[in-house]
């Protein structure tokens, strides 16, 4: 998702503000230099943020700085397959993030095995996504909008930000658990999708809460439910698809994640700075306004996540025959 640019200057220039609680004790005086936070994306987008926000307070907390360093490319695959093969000692770091669960069935040919090469570190964030449709639409609920699906099987336009996108795969997962049928169409991006969507060339996307609130809130946009377990604190008054679908649930996450064999101690170490972070009430009031709901636990809880990640988007893919995108 591309921020406007003055929205993405603002919040990253509020990172700067985030508070310095004292140094925690760390293992060995790691770290002795600065730390490369590599974002496998392009600067500008709410994913790209919360590894800014996260590097702000990583570098206060620990006493050296924490550099994103944006490796953008392959779907993600680029930067996810260089901390893959750096030496684990917890100077290159990554801001893995929902694609990288995808990558994994969606690509045949991976130089990595994210469970076997990757080290979970800490989970930041989950961010909803928001079942958004065209408000000319004659539907208002998720019931309305599965008959309406029925009736006109293949006749309505999904858009997403690609084959393979998080969008696209809630979406997929959307028509296996309702038993409808989508007609898939994607974009380069989240943003020219939703702006299709706003035309009318297609009908709906499953949106990052973060790009798709404010024309939800202008009424520009109709939210039929978000794809949280639980309905939104900034969006009380809208459903969550699994009121209707019980189960379902889709979301956008980031995670800290180092290469495999990386020190127990330092993992750990991290893992209690990053987990301070999400209890500081400025850091979490941050990741509110981008959409964001805050995602704390251990290494193991963050592993067991992915892991279950994996597993989840893996029959999705397969069930919808998703194929990745060429070019």
């Amino acid at each position: 998702m591309k921020l406007p640019r003055r929205h993405f200057l603002h919040v990253a220039a509020g990172c700067a503000l985030l508070p310095s609680l004292p140094r925690l004790a760390h293992a060995e005086n790691y770290p002795t230099r600065p730390v490369h936070i590599i974002v496998p994306v392009p600067p500008g987008g709410t994913f790209d943020i919360v590894g800014r926000l996260i590097a702000q307070w990583l570098s206060k907390q620990l006493g050296q700085q924490f550099v994103v360093d944006n490796r953008a490319g392959a779907g993600t695959k680029l930067g996810t397959d260089l901390v893959a093969h750096a030496q684990p000692d917890g100077y290159t770091l990554l801001l893995a993030g929902s694609p990288a669960a995808i990558n994994e069935t969606l690509y045949q040919n991976l130089d990595y095995d994210f469970r076997r090469d990757i080290a979970a570190v800490g989970s930041i964030e989950a961010m909803p996504l928001i079942m958004t449709v065209n408000p000319t639409l004659p539907v208002k609920t998720v019931p309305q909008f599965i008959s309406y699906a029925k009736a006109n099987s293949g006749k309505i336009n999904m858009g997403s930000g690609g084959s393979g996108s998080t969008g696209h795969v809630a979406g997929e997962l959307f028509n296996m658990m309702a038993g409808i049928k989508l007609a898939h169409v994607p974009y380069r991006g989240e943003a020219p999708a939703l702006t299709d969507l706003l035309g009318g060339q297609v009908q709906i996307v499953f949106a990052t809460a973060g790009s798709a609130i404010s024309y939800v809130r202008a009424g520009t946009l109709r939210a039929l439910a978000v794809t949280s377990g639980k309905r939104m604190d900034i969006l009380p008054d809208v459903p969550t698809v699994a009121e209707f679908l019980p189960n379902y649930e889709a979301t956008a996450w980031a995670g800290i994640a180092a290469p495999a064999k990386t020190p127990v101690a330092i993992v750990d170490d991290l893992n209690r700075a990053i987990n301070a972070g999400l209890a500081d009430s400025q850091f979490k009031s941050r990741l509110t306004n981008l959409g964001a709901v805050e995602m704390a636990g251990s290494p193991a809880d963050f592993g067991k996540f992915v892991a279950s990640e994996i597993d989840k988007w893996g029959k999705v893919i397969k069930f919808a025959n998703i194929k990745p995108e060429r070019g």
